[in-house]
């Protein structure tokens, strides 16, 4: 068993008794799954209100898409994408707990301001080097992710002794680094997808338990990856079996949280197994 961390979002206590769902809202023409679908604030919103239906318990909002060969855009860019939804699911929906998916510290405070409650960084602080200290200032819950390089290079940067010691000894030095600045709340992210070979993904999947050293809680996000589509021989589209398969190997491996764009079937999950 896992102990039962928790995290403070803006003064509200969340628990991790049964696992949380974190629903992916793309406000994004070129994200690998769905971008281009939600990418209006009109679709944005109503893609939200879908997902809060179906259960989410958070939402991650996304104005930046990683994925290899994506065309990069201007922080600015990124805010102003970001912060109208951001603003309009903080009026119409108050009480819901708000991430916003950037490795930009200047993003990261602007949603912040705007009323989101975690920052989810894939870049773990390396794309940008005043993103701890801001965080620190802003005293926000920090999803901190092991990435090397930029989703750019990403692919070419997958030589390791061990995956799941190397990803460990990093996430544990930027734990630190977190620490001494007054950083309380750190959630992990091992980065499947990210500086990962398909084998090696799947080898951190079966490992990831060996993070609960750390004491904090972990977030899965395999949903619709390229290390369930590229093993089976399909494409993103068709990965919705092999996601719900690996999510639930996540969670017998004590995962507190699952990032997906599939919030219903990750809820049935959830209820079947807790």
């Amino acid at each position: 068993m896992t102990p039962t961390q928790s995290i403070n979002a803006n003064g509200r206590l969340i628990t991790f008794e049964k696992p949380l769902i974190i629903g992916i809202l793309n406000v994004t023409p070129d994200s690998f799954y769905d971008g281009g679908k939600h990418n209006s604030a009109e679709q944005a919103l109503a893609r939200a209100e879908q997902l809060i239906i179906e259960g989410a318990d958070i939402i991650d909002i996304g104005a930046y898409s990683s994925r290899p060969g994506a065309s990069p855009i201007s922080p600015q860019e990124e805010i102003n994408r970001a912060v109208p939804v951001i603003r309009e699911l903080v009026r119409k929906h108050p009480h819901l707990i708000l991430s916003i998916d950037t490795f930009r510290a200047d993003v990261a405070e602007a949603c912040v301001e705007a009323g989101v409650h975690i920052i989810n960084d894939i870049s773990g602080g390396t794309l940008d080097k005043n993103m701890f200290t801001t965080v620190a200032r802003l005293q926000v819950p920090y999803i901190l992710m092991h990435m090397r390089g930029t989703p750019e290079t990403m692919q070419t940067l997958t030589d390791y002794d061990d995956i799941v010691v190397d990803v460990a000894t990093s996430l544990g030095e930027s734990i630190s680094t977190l620490r001494a600045l007054g950083v309380k709340d750190i959630i992990l992210d091992p980065g499947f997808g990210f500086a990962k070979t398909v084998d090696q993904n799947h080898e951190l999947l079966r490992r990831v338990d060996e993070l609960h050293y750390f004491g904090l809680p972990i977030l899965g996000g395999i949903s619709r990856k390229s290390m369930i589509y590229k093993k089976l021989g399909i494409t993103p589209n068709e990965a919705l079996t092999g996601t719900i398969a690996l999510n639930t190997l996540l969670l017998t491996k004590g995962v507190q949280l699952l990032r997906v764009h599939d919030v219903k079937e990750a809820r049935q999950l959830i209820e079947l197994l807790f």
